[in-house]
């Protein structure tokens, strides 16, 4: 039976990557790598002459096709990407779940990841945690997104580009509010690695006041850690969500998120307070 094999890259540092990577690159007929210009390096790094073929969000059915010839012709093929362990925001799952389809077999090397690395690095809880990935570009959906994990007790980890890391700070200010705990890790690994520490109010602070660089892991701290709120402290929040023109679901969810309370409450609280006021939806 074929392999495809599911390898793990170092995220920067090339010493992260295990024996048994290095054995399994050199051992199989294929490489399928998100990047074939950083993988090359990487093998000639380690002196490791082997076929390469691009796989990444934009290859062609035709490509994959050609993956999959390879694996029923008896090659065994490894699955690297960019940097880290493939398939957490990056491409592979499709080649994943069409190589189980045609009975190839499957196997996971651990390794290198930015989610496992950031996590510890953190001091916030690893016990229960949601990994979430890259938010939305547009604004509205990352509010909109941000809304939904917003009373989530459990860390959560996302990842963002340099460029969109003050928007994202941003709006988690706003959804989550500005006490809850976030680390923001920087370049893992890699010779400017950071791990900052702080509130989600003092981190956009200071990601306004410098110029965010390198691939950036966020580690926020989930809603039970901010402590329920009295009743006013509830009540408040609600009038200032909804005379910022928030609609009644997008108030249950923020508020809800900020405060430790259920959602089902603040969204009987806020039917309470529209019932009294004059809100326009």
């Amino acid at each position: 039976m074929t392999t495809l094999y599911i390898v793990p890259t170092p995220l920067g540092n090339l010493e992260d990557i295990t024996l048994r990577a290095l054995r399994i690159l050199g051992e199989v007929d294929l490489i399928a790598t998100e990047d074939t210009r950083t993988t090359g390096r990487l093998l000639k790094h380690f002196d490791i002459s082997n076929s390469l073929i691009s796989y990444h969000e934009h290859t062609s059915p035709a490509k994959l096709e050609r993956i999959l010839q390879s694996l029923a012709d008896g090659s065994n093929v490894a699955l690297v990407s960019e940097a880290g362990t493939p398939l957490f925001s990056d491409p592979g799952y499709k080649l994943v779940r069409a190589a189980i389809e045609q009975g190839a077999e499957i196997v996971a090397l651990p390794g290198p990841s930015a989610l496992t690395t950031a996590l510890p690095a953190s001091g916030l809880p690893v016990d229960r945690f949601i990994f979430l990935g890259f938010l939305p570009r547009k604004a509205a959906a990352r509010q909109r997104f941000l809304a939904d994990v917003a009373a989530e007790t459990a860390t959560l980890v996302f990842f963002e580009a340099p460029h969109r890391l003050q928007a994202t700070l941003a709006e988690m200010v706003k959804v989550f509010g500005s006490d809850r705990a976030v680390a923001v890790c920087r370049e893992l690994t890699k010779l400017y690695e950071e791990v900052w520490r702080g509130s989600l109010a003092e981190a956009q602070q200071e990601w306004q006041e410098r110029l965010p660089r390198g691939e950036f892991t966020l580690v926020v701290a989930g809603a039970a850690l901010a402590g329920a709120w009295d009743e006013a402290a509830v009540e408040q929040a609600v009038r200032e969500a909804l005379e910022a023109g928030n609609g009644t679901k997008m108030v249950a969810q923020i508020v809800a998120g900020q405060s430790g309370w259920s959602k089902k409450m603040i969204y009987a609280l806020v039917q309470q307070v529209k019932n009294n006021v004059d809100f326009e939806e």
